[in-house]
Order: C-alpha cells, then sequence, then structure tokens
C-alpha cells in the first residue's frame, strides 16, 4: 500500500524543483552536467538544506559488501536522491538506475534532473517508491 511523503519529503521536493527551474532560467540547456551540479548546490546550501554530493553507498550482495557499489549525484537531508543530467535525449535506463538507488538506499523519493532540455518541466521527473 502507497505510504504518503512526509510534509519534510514533499517540502524538500519543492525546493529542489524550484532550485532546477531557477538554474535552468538562468543557465538554460548546453553545458556541461558538473555545471548544473555545482550550481545545484550552491542553491542548496544558500538554503541551508543539507546535502552530500557524490554519496558513495556500499551495496550487500547476500555476504559480500561493495563498498564503492553506487554513487549518488546528491542525497539531499538524507531523505532524497537526485540524479543529474545533460542530456539530449532521454534514457529509460535512468528510471531503473534511480528505482535501484532508491531501493538500495532505502529511500522513498528520488528526483531526475535532465538541464538539456528547452523547457525545464519536461526534464524533472519524480519517482516515488
Amino acid at each position: 500500500m502507497y505510504q504518503k511523503l512526509s510534509d519534510k519529503e514533499e517540502w524538500i521536493a519543492k525546493q529542489i524543483v524550484d532550485i532546477a527551474f531557477d538554474i535552468h532560467k538562468q543557465l538554460g540547456p548546453g553545458l556541461l552536467e558538473s555545471v548544473y551540479a555545482k550550481c545545484f548546490f550552491y542553491e542548496l546550501s544558500n538554503r541551508a538544506i543539507s546535502f552530500e554530493k557524490e554519496k558513495q553507498v556500499p551495496i550487500i550482495y547476500n555476504d559480500l559488501k561493495i563498498d564503492d557499489g553506487l554513487r549518488l549525484d546528491c542525497l539531499v537531508d538524507s531523505l532524497v536522491i537526485i540524479e543529474f543530467k545533460a542530456q539530449e535525449n532521454y534514457h529509460p535506463v535512468w528510471d531503473a538506475q534511480l528505482m535501484s538507488y532508491l531501493k538500495l538506499t532505502e529511500k522513498r523519493l528520488g528526483f531526475l534532473i535532465n538541464f538539456h532540455v528547452p523547457l525545464m518541466k519536461h526534464g524533472i521527473k519524480r519517482i516515488i517508491m
């Protein structure tokens, strides 16, 4: 059964969307993913929202622990995962990637943000597990 997101998760989600729109409005498409990520981290800091960039998360497979199993582009307030993209063509594997990240970290909310789009509303995908 679907469990409603917490007020904190919803507030963070709104901040993430607002930041993505602000950055895209100022910079537009066509830059490197790393540029957008740095701007995103800057905006999170300005809003006093805690985050971890390029967060390494171990993967446990049976009795094997893979310390550098995955790297999250951004983990916001230990609750929300963001994967940044700057690609012309959307790839469905991105959805699967983010869903795997949510499952492996036991988080419920994630965002795919692709800045290489004419309109930012077409570059944001919210996934809830």
